[in-house]
């Protein structure tokens, strides 16, 4: 499969999937007009990629801000990154937050808090991808 790359704007995220490595990247900000459209294409590619059954998948997420519709998008590619989870792949997300800021970390908590597969909450400091 070819990576899946969609660059940076001030509404929404990098999204760099490289198929060949497993390695998800999600940076940025994330408040698009219309969330889903955005995320369909994305939606898609990962259910082809998943189909494929691979046998590991890193997530890295750097999102310091994230709109309400755009959270609800991101919680559908966690079910289906805890699906795949569930029927055998190996699957880790490292979330990286500035620690200062509580809203950014309350975030990434409360994604943590609906998923089984290993999940950390990294201060952007440690590490930044």
């Amino acid at each position: 499969m070819e990576t899946l790359i969609f660059q940076a704007t001030k509404a929404t995220p990098l999204i760099d999937f490289d198929a060949d490595k497993g390695i998800l990247t999600l940076k940025g900000q994330s408040y698009p007009e219309n969330a889903f459209k955005f995320y369909d294409p994305v939606f898609s590619w990962i259910d082809s990629y998943l189909a494929t059954y691979p046998p590991q998948i890193q997530i890295n997420m750097r999102l310091s801000y994230v709109n309400t519709s755009s959270s609800k998008c991101i919680m559908m590619l966690l079910e289906n990154f805890e699906k795949a989870f569930k029927q055998g792949v190996s699957i880790e997300l490292n979330w990286y937050c500035d620690m200062e800021n509580e809203s950014e970390v309350e975030c990434a908590e409360e994604f943590k808090e609906d998923i089984s597969f290993p999940f950390e909450i990294i201060s952007e400091i440690e590490k930044n991808p």
